[in-house]
């Protein structure tokens, strides 16, 4: 066998792991390893503008697939760019191996040019992270981080000196076998009976459901179906429960619709199933509460528990349903959806109808215009803020579609960088970014990296020339807006510099054509859509301190001089203001 360098080594046991191509930005400490993938023949270097957009697209890919995925940075100041994108994918439980390029290893430690030890820097938004110093301690290091990856859902950092990827890897290191496939994971007997005592006791049970709920939408029916449970969700679990859901009552949370919250402070017993839900305040006290989780770390951290049940949820509930006694009464599941229908018909309809005339154009009528027109194989990547808000709304999931964002981590500008990501895994499927036009602008850049690659993704820029959600966290803490808003910027104009197609939406008359448009056309394409930026996202459940902010931030703002904002605001918000 030829023998191998130790950057050769590395991309060949990343192929080996199912990895098809790493993002990331060329430097002289990376040349070994990009050198080695152009020569690799199932290997891409895909080049970004920026190292934290090829974190996001790797950690995109990741979600999307449940494989393996990769990124890398230059020494210094170029894998530290990777940071952040490396905390989402992390807190996302996406699966990916990132290589910090070092410095010359005969420098570490001596304040060199661009230093910096990203074997300490990546320790909190990894599950691995080490240095290798010498071509011995391949190829285990980077078999342990693939490992750590794969086996405990998240990231992995390996850091490398450009001097010790040249050196030779030793011979037979390639052939050390990787599991890449999660094995199933089912409670105890002790659990299980406890958990079917409690069910059978309760009268009224509710399943709230998070992204632990993949792959079991089945099983989780079949579970309401004989204990006659509503089924509620958080923000990630959205995609992988709501659709084909008769037992639906909606989201609960800061960014929630329907009945859900009401159903959860209504019932007896409350089933948390995959969820890590942050939001311990939308959570009911009281109430007796089971958590079932595949990560026992979680279980009882955002709620006292009065049962955890380690295992994941498809194989916990396929143990359970045969067992438990199917309850006869409807009379709660009917009151809550019949509840979840009127409140859904009040709130989340109330900006959809009757709005083709209005200007400026209501954020929510594109939202919900989008969900009609995109395919049903889309993929979204959504901004964090009210594009966020507007997403968890009206895109409807079918089982098809899947939504990505920063959901844990919270990052702006994410949309664009995971579009791209999901892009290069299936370019043929369509791939649709809901970009804030503050998260947009943040990482423009790389709008540029479509437009290199042909890539056929759809940006769809909410362009209200504001921080729309730091806005509305302003006002419910007293405080009147400031240093939020933007100068007025044509989106379109700077997409048609750059070779792509864009569209400029000033009328809502206009945007069912605009988007058909984008969607048709073959390769990147942006609409640039002027919205309100008065438009208000309610929780589905406000507190007296929260409706007093406001109504404090409205006085303020009108004190100093913002009289024709507020009634704008008032008048853009009638169905929405919150009230006591």
């Amino acid at each position: 066998m030829n023998k191998q360098s130790v950057a050769e080594q590395y991309v060949d046991l990343m192929a080996r792991a199912g990895v098809r191509r790493m993002y990331g930005v060329v430097g002289d400490s990376l040349n070994p390893v990009v050198d080695a993938i152009r020569r690799h023949r199932s290997m891409e270097w895909v080049q970004v503008r920026h190292e934290e957009v090829a974190a996001f697209a790797a950690g995109a890919e990741a979600q999307l697939t449940g494989r393996l995925a990769a990124c890398a940075g230059s020494c210094g100041p170029g894998n530290l760019h990777l940071i952040n994108g490396l905390y989402d994918a992390h807190r996302s439980m996406a699966p990916v191996v990132a290589l910090a390029a070092q410095i010359p290893s005969g420098e570490i430690g001596t304040g060199y040019f661009q230093e910096t030890h990203p074997d300490r820097l990546f320790a909190e938004c990894s599950h691995y992270s080490e240095l290798i110093s010498t071509p011995r301690q391949m190829p285990r290091v980077v078999q342990t981080a693939i490992q750590h990856a794969v086996g405990r859902r998240g990231v992995s950092v390996v850091a490398l000196s450009g001097d010790v990827a040249d050196e030779d890897a030793p011979t037979g290191g390639n052939e050390l076998a990787i599991p890449l496939d999660r094995p199933s994971v089912r409670p105890p007997d002790r659990e299980l009976a406890a958990f079917k005592e409690m069910v059978d006791a309760a009268e009224k049970v509710v399943l709230f459901c998070g992204r632990g709920v993949e792959g079991a939408h089945a099983e989780v029916m079949a579970f309401a179906e004989k204990i006659k449970a509503p089924v509620g969700h958080a923000l990630r679990g959205k995609e992988h429960i709501q659709y084909d859901n008769p037992y639906d009552v909606g989201m609960s949370g800061l960014l929630g619709y329907g009945a859900a919250y009401e159903a959860m402070h209504a019932c007896d017993l409350l089933i948390l199933l995959g969820t890590d839900f942050p939001y311990s305040s939308f959570l009911p006290r009281g109430v007796k509460t089971v958590q079932v989780d595949i990560q026992a770390e979680r279980l009882g951290r955002r709620t006292r528990l009065d049962l955890a049940v380690w295992g994941d949820v498809r194989e916990t509930l396929k143990c359970l349903t045969p067992v438990v006694r199917e309850k006869e009464s409807r009379r709660f599941l009917d009151r809550m959806l019949d509840k979840h229908v009127h409140t859904l018909e009040r709130a989340v309809g109330a900006y959809t109808r009757d709005v083709e005339k209005l200007t400026p154009i209501h954020p929510e009528y594109v939202a919900s215009v989008l969900d009609e027109v995109a395919d049903d194989d889309a993929v979204f990547t959504v901004d964090t803020g009210m594009c966020c808000v507007w997403a968890a709304r009206y895109i409807t999931p079918n089982g098809r579609r899947r939504i990505l964002g920063s959901f844990v981590h919270g990052s702006m500008a994410n949309a664009l960088p995971q579009a791209i990501g999901a892009q290069f895994l299936d370019r043929g499927r369509q791939v649709v970014s809901l970009s804030g036009d503050g998260g947009f602008s943040m990482l423009m850049g790389d709008f540029l990296t479509l437009v290199q690659y042909g890539l056929p993704v759809k940006v769809v820029v909410f362009n209200n020339s504001s921080l729309g959600m730091v806005d509305l966290e302003m006002m419910v803490d007293g405080l009147p807006p400031h240093g939020t808003t933007y100068a007025h910027t044509d989106y379109a104009a700077i997409a048609t510099a750059a070779g792509a197609r864009g569209i400029r939406v000033e009328s809502p008359a206009d945007v069912r054509g605009a988007l058909r448009e984008a969607f048709a056309h073959d390769g990147p394409a942006l609409v640039d859509v002027v919205t309100d930026p008065d438009a208000l996202a309610v929780p589905p459940r406000t507190t007296v301190e929260q409706v007093s902010g406001f109504a404090l931030s409205a006085g303020r703002t009108v004190l100093t001089g913002g009289v024709g904002r507020m009634v704008h605001l008032a008048r853009t918000n009638l169905r929405n203001i919150p009230r006591p």
